[in-house]
């Protein structure tokens, strides 16, 4: 499994960015989620997709970002928007699969500054 997570920036607060993630070598089962990491903190949840399609979000960005799957490009997207800077974090994406065999897979990560 490889993952590459794109399109992070330095963005103004309230403004907007989108994330992208290409996923390759992935099986059925498999779900796809979005981790962010700021300095000093551990990483944390942000959002994620099952492969049936269901999304599932932290609390604090529900209503700020969206995450949608592309299966049949096996892309992970990212829109966030009214972008605040406690959001400013290296952005992960991840896949994860809970049935045999399992694996839990880290991109690289993308940076994400948010300037007040």
């Amino acid at each position: 499994v490889q993952l590459q997570a794109s399109g992070g920036g330095l963005v103004q607060t309230g403004g907007s960015l989108r994330l992208s993630c290409a996923a390759s070598g992935i099986m059925g089962a498999t779900t796809l989620a979005w981790y962010r990491q700021a300095p000093g903190n551990q990483r944390e949840f942000i959002a994620s997709v099952t492969s049936g399609g269901i999304t599932d979000y932290a609390g604090s960005v529900r209503g700020r970002f969206t995450v949608s799957r592309h299966n049949a490009k096996n892309t992970l997207d990212l829109q966030m928007n009214f972008l605040k800077p406690e959001d400013t974090a290296v952005y992960y994406c991840n896949a994860r699969r809970r049935v045999t065999p399992t694996y839990s897979e880290w991109g690289q990560g993308t940076l994400v500054t948010v300037s007040s």
